[in-house]
């Protein structure tokens, strides 16, 4: 009998810093989403795409649904609850170290009116007792009605390939929506910008808040041995923000380069010549002009 091939879409929902990102790495074996220790680190919708000789199966890691503090906040809100009703699955992935809290609720509430089925997934169990489990999924359990709980931990690779196993019974037969080599259906331009803002994040921890963006100004193929030519523009909303990422003598500015440049050789295969500069934009997470020339297209949602 000839073996049926599945596909469907996953939205990955969960309180800012679970473990979407490392999740979604892990899975696709390659690195698409940008992990950090900051809060909403996550700002657009970025697929994720898995497929094997039975299944395709397309994540979709949403920006962390949050009470929005400023107008970014209200689109990255907008986009993750939009999102919820496109998809075959959601995932509701928790931290199992942190237990539950007023955001997991937060998010409870909202999914009341949501009619796509909800998998619980408690990511991180590497960081605690096997014993302090079964607690936490009784106290879910009575919260809302999960398809499934699944723990799992994605650092360590825990029970993922089982909690894949459920989301191919569960998912409908269907095509193949990307070719089998397909990863991400964003551009590389999106995951380059990605993976320098989280150079930015990693190396200036708390002296750079999430008012920071970055622009690819341009990639072009410079001629000599082949070397690609990426020039990009860091935005920070404060000049003292741009001391900080700037550094001594150039060095932070330096750093962020030299990792991002590796990041990016490894995504495009091909050596790179990375050029980053600088920019004051006062306040423009609440400028819509400047949320449209950073890529947040509201009307796209």
């Amino acid at each position: 009998m000839e073996q049926t091939f599945k596909s469907g879409f996953v939205a990955i929902i969960g309180r800012p810093n679970v473990g979407k990102s490392t999740f979604m790495n892990r899975v696709i074996g390659q690195k698409i989403a940008i992990m950090s220790d900051k809060a909403q680190t996550t700002r657009n919708k970025i697929q994720g795409v898995f497929t094997d000789k039975e299944k395709q199966i397309v994540f979709i890691d949403t920006p962390g649904i949050h009470k929005p503090k400023h107008k970014l906040g209200d689109f990255m809100v907008k986009i993750a609850e939009n999102t919820l009703n496109e998809v075959d699955a959601i995932m509701f992935m928790i931290n199992a170290d942190e237990g539950y809290g007023r955001g997991d609720q937060y998010i409870i509430d909202r999914l009341q009116s949501n009619k796509t089925p909800v998998f619980l997934v408690i990511n991180k169990i590497d960081l605690v007792q096997p014993d302090e489990l079964l607690p936490l999924i009784e106290l879910y359990k009575d919260k809302y009605p999960f398809e499934e709980i699944i723990p799992i931990s994605a650092l360590e690779g825990n029970n993922v390939e089982h909690l894949m196993e459920v989301f191919t019974d569960f998912l409908p037969e269907g095509p193949q929506f990307y070719p089998e080599d397909q990863i991400t259906d964003h551009p590389e331009r999106f995951i380059i910008q990605e993976l320098i803002r989280e150079k930015v994040l990693h190396l200036t921890r708390e002296e750079i808040p999430h008012s920071v963006a970055v622009v690819i100004d341009q990639i072009k193929n410079r001629g000599e041995n082949d070397k690609l030519l990426v020039q990009a523009s860091i935005i920070v909303e404060r000049k003292s923000q741009k001391g900080i990422i700037i550094g001594k003598q150039g060095k932070m500015l330096k750093e962020v380069g030299k990792r991002a440049r590796q990041d990016i050789e490894g995504l495009l295969g091909s050596k790179v010549f990375l050029e980053l500069w600088v920019k004051v934009e006062e306040n423009w997470r609440n400028k819509p002009h400047h949320l449209y020339e950073l890529g947040f297209k509201q009307d796209e949602y």
